[in-house]
């Protein structure tokens, strides 16, 4: 079973970027994912890169592919994959319920930080 931290970094990024561009009716192409995820990253990402990644989703079963026409294929997250991303969601709330953000202190030890 695939856990969040099983993931690599850019595999994480690019489901985030699936998520977040998720459209059931017209699923998002490679290209269009690619040209998402550069800014996400901060960086330019080759084909040789986004591809396995996507396959690599896919086999985790965190993602769908479909045909769209002829040469390109279209990607949405599966019920799998927004449950994981859900999950590693609710358990970063509950990490950063506990701290205060302007003094950076654990909440639970009192607030004294120390």
């Amino acid at each position: 079973m695939v856990d969040w931290r099983t993931l690599t970094d850019f595999q994480r990024d690019l489901l985030e970027v699936i998520l977040d561009e998720a459209d059931y009716e017209a699923p998002q192409s490679g290209q269009q994912l690619k040209t998402a995820l550069e800014p996400y990253r901060g960086a330019a990402v080759n084909h040789g890169r986004l591809y396995p990644n996507l396959d690599a989703l896919i086999a985790h079963g965190l993602v769908a592919k479909e045909e769209l026409d002829g040469r390109t294929n279209g990607y949405t997250p599966t019920a799998a994959g927004v449950s994981l991303y859900c999950e590693r969601d609710e358990r970063t709330s509950r990490v950063a319920a506990q701290y205060d953000r302007e003094g950076q202190r654990l909440i639970a030890d009192g607030g004294d930080g120390e």
